[in-house]
């Protein structure tokens, strides 16, 4: 076969070999691993010792496993014997569900006015204190108009009402802060606080 060509199916092959080290990402798994030696764990997490990679190889391939680098800078690398492709798909289920239980954890909004009455006030405490109730965070916020802007110290003691008013139920996750016309603060519900809400009740009676 001519020079050229030779160089050209090399180069043809080489390329074709990419797509195989990039397929597990950075994690190196069984002939993609370049050690020479490793400190091997078995499958059952138990220290295995030091090993030459091939002998390594042999033990993963005898339990028909996989070897895989867990720990490629330690000095000799750590490897360990396990179903890489059990071990991926559970990783990936434990990343949709942590996904699934941040997504539940809605932020509510609730609007006021710095001149709020004390009707109107009652209400909407009840309806943020129902949103916490159920595990939201409450968006609390005061619409300033007009002149109204020239006290913001009005919505401050709103807010400032709210959250005393909460304050076994709720935490400020965020302080009041004016943003445009609107002075906003996040209230996050306190794990647990309304499991005892009713004990409070019947003692109260």
């Amino acid at each position: 076969m001519p020079h050229g060509l030779r160089v050209f199916f090399v180069c043809i092959s080489l390329k074709r070999e990419v797509p195989k080290i990039a397929k597990h990402d950075d994690t190196r798994i069984n002939d993609e691993i370049t050690a020479t030696r490793c400190r091997l764990i078995g499958v059952d997490g138990s220290q295995l010792g030091l090993f030459g990679i091939r002998d390594a190889q042999r033990v993963a391939d005898e339990q028909g496993l996989d070897l895989v680098e867990i720990a490629p800078n330690a000095d000799p690398p750590v490897c360990r014997v396990m179903d890489y492709g059990k071990f991926k798909y559970q990783q990936a289920m434990k990343a949709k569900q942590a996904r699934k239980n941040q997504s539940r954890v809605e932020v509510k909004e609730m609007k006021f006015r710095p001149k709020i009455d004390v009707g109107d006030y009652e209400t909407k405490k009840g309806h943020v204190l129902r949103f916490l109730k159920k595990g939201a965070r409450v968006k609390v916020t005061i619409m300033f108009r007009g002149r109204e802007m020239a006290h913001p110290e009005q919505g401050l003691n709103v807010l400032e009402r709210l959250s005393a008013d909460l304050k076994d139920v709720a935490t400020v996750e965020s302080q009041p802060k004016l943003e445009g016309r609107n002075m906003i603060m996040l209230l996050a519900p306190i794990k647990g606080a309304f499991d005892e809400k009713p004990a409070k009740g019947e003692s109260n009676a």
